[in-house]
């Protein structure tokens, strides 16, 4: 790694660094200024008992005390136990939603980039031919369609009409649904973000004169054309990745799927203020790496890519 490859590292790595802390510093505020607390829900809780939960858990000390706390925690890699959950540490929950989230995940956005890409390839291939026009109508409708619209009409065709798929992401079988359900939207979009990159890279002047040259069709496709229209895609893959390993908060609601999607809901609507930071700082921190990841495989990509 050159020198100046090495120095717009070091600097993306301080933006990453500095903006997860203002993700930490926004929700930590935002989520304290919400009228309510963790134990106001709880059944029979006299003002002395509410006052004695929140002197452990440290929720009567001063707001800028309390965030000075949380921030030298973080640091630490000190999560803090749930304030709903109780006898469990924050981490220990996001560990056991991440297992099922990134395999859910994963396996969505391996199938949404490679379905795209050869789509898009072929649809450009094939410009303003009825297969061409047929690839644009599905995944316009796919984009525009919300994914709990999706998600709901899958489940409706086939796990309460037709019972080919239990409706209930919590098995291995259960999980096919909220798959296909992911992997839909990003597939859609990069097809057609690979089908516009294709017909623009096809355009240059460098394949004219390969063609010319009479190089192989097939190399120019995938030796030239394919690999500098992937640039726009992996700067797509990168945030999309992050969002859909780390799981959608509604598919895993509709398919009742135990990932930290759903983990994170429920922290909201249970004010648990420990996971709440927790599940965000995750979350946050994961789609900053792989914008970072984005970078680099530029570099692999497109050599003659520079960071100066």
């Amino acid at each position: 790694m050159n020198p100046s490859t090495l120095k717009y590292f070091v600097k993306r790595i301080i933006f990453a660094v500095f903006t997860i802390w203002v993700v930490i510093t926004l929700t930590f505020f935002i989520m304290h200024a919400v009228p309510g607390g963790p134990f106001i829900g709880e059944k029979a809780v006299t003002p002395a008992v509410q006052a004695a939960m929140e002197a452990k858990y440290g929720l009567d000390k001063p707001l800028f005390e309390q965030y000075t706390t949380y921030l030298n925690d973080v640091i630490h890699f000190r999560l803090g136990p749930s304030l709903k959950q109780r006898g469990r540490m924050v981490i220990d929950i996001i560990t056991d939603g991440m297992k099922v989230s990134a395999k859910l995940g994963l396996i969505a956005a391996a199938f949404a980039t490679i379905l795209g890409v050869i789509l898009g390839s072929i649809a450009a291939l094939r410009r303003n031919t009825l297969f061409d026009r047929i690839i644009m109508i599905v995944t316009t409708a796919f984009v525009s369609m919300p994914s709990f619209i999706i998600g709901t009409l899958l489940l409706i065709t086939f796990a309460v009409k037709t019972h080919l798929f239990p409706a209930n992401g919590s098995t291995s079988a259960g999980l096919v649904l909220p798959v296909i359900t992911l992997m839909l939207y990003p597939m859609s979009y990069i097809t057609r973000l690979t089908r516009s990159s294709m017909l623009d890279v096809l355009g240059q002047d460098y394949i004219r004169t390969a063609k010319a040259k009479g190089v192989p069709r097939m190399k120019i496709i995938f030796g030239h054309a394919l690999k500098n229209a992937l640039i726009p895609v992996i700067t797509y893959l990168g945030p999309a990745i992050a969002y859909i390993t780390t799981g959608s908060l509604v598919v895993e609601q509709i398919f009742a799927v135990p990932g930290i999607g759903r983990a994170f809901v429920n922290s909201i609507t249970g004010r648990d203020y420990t996971l709440i930071m927790g599940t965000t700082i995750v979350l946050s921190s994961l789609i900053v790496i792989m914008n970072l990841i984005s970078d680099l495989l530029y570099k692999v990509v497109d050599p003659r890519i520079t960071f100066d």
